[in-house]
């Protein structure tokens, strides 16, 4: 990509720090802005694997807090009628547990793109590799469908983290990767570890079951790093619970068709 389709971007690191004393942080979120477009985004820890590593590091942790700050800043971004002034109120009211790392600029031509770059470098869970990599954790899922849906072309047609309290309970704290329409249909698309945390599985049958309760035409995929093997009971139990929601499996091996197939309906 040559200089004249970058951009100039500004980000900071949002950090929790619960012992001002001992000067001890870690890494929570990233803002990213793009003040030539008034642009302003950010992407905080939301995944049970986030937040139990912070609880790891910091045990007496606000988990409450932690919790709470993706919607909270969400809704004060969107009410805001400029990033920069949202920015300097944000500096002066972020309580002492919150602070922010010194702004920095980078060029880049995707936006999205860099604030998912942004978040794997500076806050999601280091990964290793073989003898400790979790390729199989539901944040690499969701990289790599990410990837997959930039790369085809269809990722800004998504609307992504569609929060499902409003189908569920007020508080839900679930987040659905992505959704888009379809002729009238609305669909859904998330990331779910077969290894990992096969629970997840529950929990997406039954938003799925509190959606179609409330909409009339849905279709839900849940993407998983592989097949579920017909050995494990695990991944049948998960396999069963699934269709029974009408829940599409789609493994990594098979999402750049997915995703090809998804491309030429997409309204």
């Amino acid at each position: 990509m040559n200089e004249e389709t970058r951009t100039l971007f500004t980000y900071r690191i949002l950090r929790y720090t619960p012992n001002l004393v001992r000067d001890e942080w870690v890494n929570i979120g990233v803002l990213l802005e793009d003040a030539a477009r008034n642009r302003l985004r950010a992407r905080l820890i939301e995944e049970e694997s986030e937040i139990a590593r912070v609880r790891r590091l910091h045990p007496a942790a606000d988990e409450a807090l932690l919790r709470a700050l993706p919607a909270d800043f969400e809704s004060q971004i969107a009410a805001a009628p400029a990033a920069a002034a949202f920015l300097q109120k944000l500096d002066q009211t972020l309580s002492n547990v919150l602070q922010f790392s010194p702004q920095k600029g980078l060029l880049a031509g995707d936006f999205d793109a860099e604030l998912d770059r942004l978040y794997r470098d500076h806050v999601a869970p280091p990964h290793y590799a073989r003898s400790g990599i979790f390729e199989n954790t539901r944040a690499w899922i969701r990289t790599r469908l990410t990837d997959v849906f930039r790369r085809r072309k269809i990722l800004g047609r998504m609307e992504r983290g569609v929060k499902v309290e409003q189908f569920t309970q007020p508080g839900d704290p679930l987040r659905i990767d992505y959704a888009y329409r379809v002729n009238g249909t609305r669909g859904y698309v998330h990331a779910l570890s077969l290894s990992r945390d096969p629970a997840q599985a529950k929990v997406l049958a039954y938003t799925a079951e509190c959606i179609r309760a409330r909409q009339t035409s849905n279709e839900f995929v849940a993407i998983t790093e592989r097949e579920p093997a017909r050995e494990n009971e695990r991944d049948q139990f998960v396999a069963r619970l699934l269709a029974a929601q009408q829940i599409e499996i789609v493994p990594l091996a098979r999402i750049e068709m997915f995703a090809e197939r998804l491309r030429p309906r997409l309204q």
